[in-house]
């Protein structure tokens, strides 16, 4: 789950960076939330749920 919320994260920023031209705080919290999540993908590891 964390991978998929990571990936559709970096995929609106590109998108939104590249069609935009814009380089607001905005964007740039989703590519922040983006790497957190897939930090914490990585850190926790597998779940068994």
């Amino acid at each position: 789950m964390w991978i998929g919320i990571a990936v559709v994260l970096i995929v609106i920023w590109l998108v939104s960076f590249v069609a935009l031209h814009v380089s607001s705080a905005l964007i740039h919290l989703l590519l922040l939330i983006a790497l957190i999540s897939l930090v914490l993908h990585f850190v926790r590891g597998r779940s068994t749920v």
